[in-house]
């Protein structure tokens, strides 16, 4: 898409917003731009709630409550909450942009040319993730008080991979959290179900239920194959409630013993088998596997999102020369 076929800016408030680059189940990014006093401007990334949700108000604590838990959270593997913002029926989440693609895509993209992601780029990548979970694990409130955070949500779609070689973890639309005003029904299933620890499935959340949930990503990173898959939800579970893993090495080359040992720690059924907390099992990857260079994981970003890459910088610079 050339800049003369860009649809023309909405205006909201001090920002302006640009092309979809992506969607959500109650929302849609939009590539935006923040346009402040004596000249000031910046590109961000913004998350708007969708028009036929805005007026619910289930909807609306889920998507304020996000924001809130996301603000709280302060680490560089953590996509960072600018501002939100309601104006005009509008209601909007400002996020920093960072030019990179999903993990489960870039997974996807490298499944179909047949190739297996480098162990040391997701050993790297699965540390960050974690060592940013910890940080959310670990966040509290103005007044110094833990808040609590579980994300309840990780999987590859939650993660970005950019081409700075930085993985961020996304969406915290769903954690739980001390103080959140929307709650989860009772029988009410929150995440994904390929990817929920036992316990989360019978109701039951902590840290160990993220540390679970990150050790899926990891397994299936470096097997590229599903751990828990099936024909309907009810297989899942079963599966799931199971616990019948095999080693990582079982399916791909190449995975030393120190790694297999930690990816099946992480993916216990026993909650108080895994790691005590992310960070530990982020230390312990990273004397499991040599780690990739941001340089290297960045190539290996580009390589296999180069198309989505290219329009977003399209995008992006056709903004800047606006």
């Amino acid at each position: 898409m050339s800049g003369s076929d860009r649809s023309p800016p909405c205006t909201l408030g001090r920002y302006l917003l640009f092309d979809k680059i992506g969607a959500g189940g109650m929302a849609t990014v939009h590539l935006g731009r923040l346009v402040g006093q004596v000249g000031f401007s910046r590109t961000v990334a913004i998350k708007r709630m969708r028009s036929d949700v805005v007026d619910d108000p289930e909807f609306v604590s889920m998507f304020l409550d996000e924001a809130r838990v996301a603000a709280r959270i302060h680490h560089p593997n953590v996509m960072p909450t600018l501002d939100v913002v309601s104006s005009a029926g509008e209601l909007f989440i400002v996020m920093e942009y960072a030019r990179g693609e999903s993990l489960a895509r870039l997974l996807r993209a490298a499944k179909e040319r047949g190739e297996h992601p480098p162990a040391e780029v997701v050993v790297t990548i699965m540390a960050g993730v974690l060592h940013g979970l910890h940080a959310a694990h670990e966040a509290k409130n103005e007044l110094g008080e833990p808040l609590g955070i579980v994300h309840r949500d990780v999987s590859p779609h939650n993660i970005l991979v950019g081409v700075d070689g930085t993985p961020r973890v996304l969406d915290f639309g769903i954690a739980k959290a001390a103080g959140r005003v929307q709650t989860t029904r009772n029988g009410q299933l929150k995440g994904k179900l390929s990817y929920m620890a036992p316990e989360q499935i019978q109701g039951r959340v902590s840290r160990a239920t993220d540390v679970y949930a990150a050790s899926v990503v990891l397994w299936e990173a470096l097997t590229g194959k599903r751990l828990f898959d099936g024909e309907n939800e009810g297989q899942i579970i079963e599966r799931v409630m199971a616990g019948c893993v095999e080693p990582p090495s079982a399916h791909a080359e190449g995975i030393s013993a120190a790694l297999d040992a930690a990816t099946m720690r992480g993916i216990s059924p026993d909650p108080d088998a895994r790691f005590e907390t992310a960070r530990e099992m982020a230390l312990a990857l990273e004397s499991a596997a040599p780690l990739a260079p941001a340089s290297k994981i960045g190539a290996w970003v580009e390589s296999l999102a180069k198309d989505t890459l290219d329009w977003q910088a399209e995008i992006a610079a056709s903004i800047d020369s606006d």
